[in-house]
């Protein structure tokens, strides 16, 4: 039976808050336990290889199972798509597999309810491919995203990345040209990464930070786009440019910084997911348990 669940994401204008889950055996026979295991109010999943292009059909009765499950439990559910992901590539092959990749998420994230599909905003490789990437980016995204919306199904969510290899958008005023790009379709939401946000050079650890950045996210895309967040602290100093994740207060933020994250007023219902180093589902439980106390 489903944990209850006092507290942060139980309602009261504050946040669903838990994690990324195992799919291994089974999307419901592994992530549902873990759930329950972690008290998580919140869920991302794989529905694919995250480091390769296989695409997995998937199992329906283990979707149904997992539909039932989440749908009983009241836990916003998200996809994560492929590591891989990159539009602003300039092999041709990459950008066929990205789509075919997005496409498939959408489809299988429609089917277990998910509110959103997570990919990474992807890299250029150097300055001078900026413009022909972004142009990717519209070829590609515009097709997926007028689908999804046609189709009521879950919106794709672009990622800040940590900033290497010429990302597109690693600061969040960065995101400016990607929804210019795809002229601010309603369906391209935003999954904010802390770590990412770190690694890409904004001080979250300094007293203010973390508000200023959500300050710069909501007057660059809009409160609106803010469908979820990644909370993950960090191994290496701020610019690093380096995506190592640390478990909540462990790393280089501390936890103060996410205390100031979840009592920003824009965080009052978006879920938040940690993707925090662990052996299993007590790291999780920890780091979710920390980020409830931290929570005004």
């Amino acid at each position: 039976m489903p944990v209850a669940v006092t507290g942060a994401g139980a309602g009261g204008g504050r946040p669903p808050i838990g994690a990324h889950a195992p799919a291994a055996g089974g999307l419901a026979k592994a992530a549902l336990p873990y759930l329950d295991a972690t008290g998580a109010t919140a869920v991302q999943v794989f529905v694919s290889n995250p480091r390769g292009w296989a695409l997995s059909a998937g199992d329906p009765a283990q979707d149904e199972a997992f539909l039932a499950g989440v749908t009983e439990r009241a836990t916003p559910v998200f996809v994560h798509a492929s590591l891989l992901v990159n539009l602003g590539s300039p092999t041709p092959a990459t950008v066929e597999h990205s789509v075919a990749t997005l496409t498939h998420g959408l489809r299988r994230g429609a089917a277990i309810g998910a509110r959103g599909v997570v990919f990474h905003a992807g890299s250029a490789v150097d300055e001078a491919q900026v413009s022909a990437a972004l142009g990717q980016v519209r070829r590609a995204l515009l097709p997926l995203l007028d689908a999804a919306a046609e189709a009521g199904g879950p919106k794709l969510l672009v990622e800040p990345s940590a900033g290497g290899g010429r990302s597109l958008a690693a600061r969040v005023e960065e995101l400016a040209d990607y929804l210019e790009a795809v002229d601010g379709h309603p369906w391209l939401g935003v999954c904010l990464d802390t770590c990412h946000a770190w690694a890409a050079g904004h001080d979250l650890a300094n007293p203010g930070g973390m508000t200023a950045m959500i300050d710069a996210l909501v007057a660059t895309v809009g409160a609106e786009r803010l469908a979820l967040v990644h909370a993950n602290d960090s191994k290496d100093a701020c610019g690093s440019r380096r995506d190592r994740h640390e478990n909540i207060g462990a790393g280089a933020l501390g936890e103060a910084a996410f205390a100031e994250l979840l009592a920003h007023p824009v965080l009052a219902n978006v879920p938040v997911v940690v993707e925090t180093p662990t052996s299993g589902p007590t790291g999780h439980a920890a780091d979710i348990a920390t980020l409830r106390r931290l929570a005004p």
